[in-house]
């Protein structure tokens, strides 16, 4: 009994936190690939067979790096804000909807919920605790936007959560079976989209690390380690939110191949969107969450609600 409530859970913990971060090595070199080939150029090919070790000589160049710090800094918060920016990046992985039932919980999307929404604070207390003012513009920057997309999020994910009657991801499998939520809810889809992209500061929407007015925003101060720790979580919530956006509307199969291929091809489109379009106006970000996401999604949300209210009455 020991076995099956204890051992297992955290050996399959151990196991998904490796193939995560294993998965974000390569993505890496996927993004570095594919910008090069977009800006007419190749990308890392030195290192190894055609480059593929690269991601992996990055992170031992980093974490082998003396670690610096500024002296202003109130050093604690400073230095633990990245470990808990992977932290709650791994974490959240717990809401995959595992059949064998080793983590998959019945409010599996409330802890998404809760996991997107304490990942504002490690954005603020980073930008906060470096003491530098392009840093805390970046993370103020951040606040705001984090703030503003999480709002159509929550709506997005309400209008699936009437549409299955629960929070259970693994909900999914059964009403997807037959017919994609893609189908019925193609402008919900292009929301989420463009709002992960948002949530995980990702281009057009990178005003936390506005490179061109912020020299690198929040994470300004950070070097060797803790710029690693960011990296690595950034890139562990793109394949996050690719997962998610393949199980509420392409189809929730988590254990065949074309699962994973669809994951593959949402973090493909991360990076060609990045290699593709310029930096919004910090307004027209604004404008965007709370003048056109809002509106679509609170009324997808009446639509569904009104739907299930006459299967109820019939």
């Amino acid at each position: 009994m020991f076995k099956y409530e204890f051992i297992l859970p955290m050996v399959g913990s151990l196991l998904l936190i490796i193939c995560v971060l294993v998965g974000v090595a390569f993505l890496t070199l996927l993004e570095r690939k594919v910008l090069g080939y977009i800006q007419i150029r190749k990308g890392p090919n030195k290192v190894g067979f055609v480059g593929i070790p690269q991601p992996f000589s990055d992170a031992i160049k980093l974490f082998t790096k003396e670690q610096t710090y500024p002296v202003l800094s109130n050093y604690l918060p400073y230095y633990f804000s990245p470990v808990f920016t992977l932290f709650l990046a791994l974490l959240v992985w717990l809401v995959m909807p595992y059949l064998t039932g080793m983590f998959m919980f019945e409010v599996g999307l409330l802890f998404f919920l809760c996991c997107t929404s304490l990942g504002v604070y490690t954005v603020m207390i980073a930008g906060w605790s470096s003491n530098s003012n392009y840093a805390l513009l970046g993370g103020l920057r951040g606040v705001a936007q984090t703030i503003s997309y999480e709002v159509s999020l929550a709506l997005i994910l309400l209008s699936s959560v009437f549409l299955i009657g629960g929070f259970c991801m693994g909900e999914f499998v059964k009403f997807q079976e037959f017919l994609w939520f893609l189908v019925i809810t193609f402008p919900l889809a292009l929301g989420w989209f463009a709002s992960c992209l948002a949530e995980t500061n990702r281009t057009p929407f990178d005003f936390a690390e506005g490179e061109s007015e912020l020299v690198s925003g929040f994470n300004v101060e950070y070097s060797s380690g803790g710029f690693a720790l960011i990296f690595l979580g950034e890139y562990a919530s793109i394949l996050f939110m690719s997962m998610l956006f393949s199980v509420l509307f392409l189809g929730c199969d988590v254990y065949t191949w074309l699962f994973f291929v669809k994951l593959a091809l949402i973090s493909f489109s991360f990076v060609w969107v990045r290699g593709t379009l310029p930096r919004f106006r910090y307004d027209k970000l604004m404008f965007l969450a709370w003048k056109s996401f809002l509106p679509l999604s609170l009324n997808y949300l009446i639509l569904f609600l009104g739907v299930k209210v006459c299967l109820g009455f019939f």
